[in-house]
């Protein structure tokens, strides 16, 4: 996730980079030839390059809000995991006699491993050291990690000598973790429809490439800048949708879950007692995973 710092522009640079060369090289070819060769005879009024710009305008906004709403869902999702982590272990803890200590640190360290393994699956990672070993010690299924851990808290919750009604409140905030779950699977596995991403990006060089012609022709250099600038306005904003709306893709823009992982783990040992707290690192960059 991006940090309230300065962002490094060549980071972003090189996502466009292959569009920012191809609409410079267009509009330094068409505006010498449209100020000193054959294309000079060509004249597009400039109202068709605006009713073009302005379609794509509104469909850039459009694309825009939907992937920071997709980013943003998935935010709160993991804001509610967080919440919904605290609250079963201190429920465990609360509902169990001081005596089932190991029941609590089997919980606490159990869903600490759920958190860890669930940003990893969803970003498609080789499973960290302590996951991996958690893993291999309980011979859990390879095809959903993170359910089978949340399994595990079932099995173990059916095994309480705890009221029904203590049970149900325990169960109550196990479904929305496994829901949570499920919600980061859907954003993960839905994809933003491929045609939308074409439509635009074919609107954005059908504006390129008819703004020339509608220019002024008395000043070449301006003519070339406004030709390049402006259609690389367009690209940058598509571009920041894109990398918005996949929060799960391992890159800058992602929901930081390996530091809320850690801010969960950090959270449940305390509730336990537990001293061994990982150490959290100050961001050395401008975002932060």
């Amino acid at each position: 996730m991006l940090l309230n710092k300065r962002i490094s522009i060549f980071t972003f640079l090189k996502q466009i980079k292959f569009d920012i060369t191809a609409i410079l090289i267009y509009a330094i070819v068409v505006g010498i030839a449209d100020q000193y060769g054959f294309l000079s005879k060509i004249e597009i009024p400039i109202a068709m390059s605006a009713i073009i710009g302005t379609a794509l305008s509104l469909l850039l906004a459009f694309r825009t809000a939907q992937a920071y709403e997709r980013w943003w869902e998935a935010r709160i999702i993991w804001g509610a995991i967080v919440n919904d982590s605290r609250t079963l272990i201190r429920q465990v803890k609360q509902f169990l006699p001081e005596k089932d200590t190991k029941i609590v640190q089997d919980f606490a360290y159990r869903q600490i491993i759920w958190c860890y393994v669930l940003g990893e699956s969803l970003r498609k990672l080789s499973y960290s050291k302590k996951v991996y070993d958690y893993v291999k010690e309980h011979k859990l299924s390879k095809n959903n990690i993170p359910n089978a851990i949340i399994n595990q808290h079932s099995e173990a919750l059916s095994k309480l000598e705890i009221s029904d009604f203590k049970q149900i409140q325990i169960d109550s905030t196990l479904s929305r973790l496994c829901d949570s779950m499920g919600k980061c699977e859907r954003i993960k596995n839905t994809v933003f429809p491929k045609s939308y991403s074409l439509l635009v990006h074919f609107f954005i060089y059908v504006f390129a490439t008819l703004l020339p012609f509608g220019l002024d022709d008395k000043y070449v250099l301006v003519e070339i800048f406004l030709t390049a600038l402006i259609p690389i306005i367009f690209i940058a904003i598509e571009r920041t949708a894109i990398i918005l709306q996949d929060p799960f893709e391992n890159v800058t823009t992602d929901i930081p879950m390996t530091s809320l992982a850690i801010t969960i783990e950090i959270n449940i040992k305390e509730l336990i007692g537990d001293t061994d707290l990982p150490i959290v690192e100050k961001p050395k960059s401008f975002y932060i995973m």
